[in-house]
């Protein structure tokens, strides 16, 4: 049994829709659904390749893979847990055997594509446990609360935190994770150090720590001595901080990691959320996409931080096709290990 915390849609339109049909559910362009539901995953890619994401950039060719990759779990998941948190509540179902259906309808936000639902049958969802407790967002543990959400279309818990999820579900003792001792540092944190950064989702603690850096390092100064020994101030060239302040930028990030699913622009990988127990390489990192341009909305992009740090000053566009080359190379040695390729 595996545990996903779950989105569906983008700005997760078709929740209400799971919610009443008890399913869990993703969605394709209507274009690309027969080449799905025709198994031609290689022309899928190709043909998604030229579409446009949410944030209207092409997708690469993970990216690609994965919107078929998703259609094709979500139509398949059985036995599965599936969380999902609607403001206060945290709601949890479980996967069914029976097979999926298929509806069409235009996307209520966004690009309002025309699109085909997958629908997954699922058991009532339900925002209680087993043993009859309100499983509210307020009450759960600041820890908890970390993992037990996210911005991203999909995410699979690893085999603690899913430990824990299936504990909280089943009405169980949680006393095993609580008494550990980075829950019990992180609780006193939350505790003394009540701010909208501490108690606020991963993803705007990772949008906060972002602006506040860039706002302190675009706005700073650099000191030089003139002939006459003199000092003099200069704003840092072609870094110029163009939000009102660092609140607007913080919700700028915000939107951009939604908008991505989650994943980096540039490698498809996907963003470390948790900084305090995730992989450093994997942090979000804010990335100019023109290297000489400022930082303005329409210039920015969320990477992860290794990919930010390879890339340094060079064309966007050139390291994309390296990042590509490399993943269809990557792709081509999977493709002749596997048998089944």
């Amino acid at each position: 049994m595996k545990v996903y915390i779950a989105n569906f849609g983008q700005e997760n339109y078709e929740w209400p829709e799971c919610l009443d049909k008890s399913t869990v559910a993703t969605m394709n362009d209507i274009e690309a659904q027969p080449l799905w539901e025709q198994g031609k995953r290689e022309q899928y890619i190709t043909e998604r390749m030229k579409s446009l994401t949410a944030a209207g950039k092409k997708p690469t060719r993970p990216v690609a893979a994965r919107w078929y990759n998703l259609m094709t779990f979500i139509s398949q998941t059985d036995g599965d847990v599936w969380i999902h948190r609607d403001g206060e509540k945290l709601y949890w179902t479980i996967s069914k055997s029976s097979p999926p259906f298929f509806t069409r309808k235009v996307e209520p936000v966004g690009r309002k594509r025309e699109v085909v639902v997958c629908h997954k049958p699922c058991e009532a969802w339900s925002s209680r446990s087993r043993s009859g407790n309100e499983l509210l967002w307020r009450s759960l543990h600041p820890k908890a609360r970390d993992f037990l959400s996210t911005e991203a279309t999909l995410q699979q818990l690893n085999q603690d935190y899913a430990s824990y999820a299936l504990a909280l579900i089943n009405g169980k003792d949680l006393a095993p994770w609580h008494e550990q001792s980075a829950w019990q540092e992180k609780n006193k944190k939350s505790a003394r150090e009540y701010s909208p950064v501490t108690n606020a989702s991963n993803t705007r603690k990772v949008a906060c720590r972002l602006s506040v850096e860039q706002r302190m390092s675009n706005t700073a100064k650099k000191t030089a001595r003139n002939s006459n020994g003199q000092t003099r101030d200069a704003t840092i060239k072609n870094k110029e901080f163009r939000f009102t302040s660092e609140l607007e930028l913080e919700e700028h990030i915000i939107s951009l990691i939604e908008r991505q699913n989650g994943y980096c622009t540039l490698t498809g990988l996907p963003l470390e959320m948790n900084e305090s127990n995730g992989d450093s390489e994997f942090f979000c990192s804010l990335d100019r996409i023109d290297s000489d341009g400022h930082y303005e909305a329409g210039n920015l992009q969320v990477v992860c931080r290794f990919a930010n740090r390879w890339k340094g000053a060079s064309d966007d566009g050139e390291f994309r096709r390296i990042i590509k080359i490399i993943q269809e190379y990557s792709e081509h040695l999977d493709c002749n290990r596997s048998v089944d390729c």
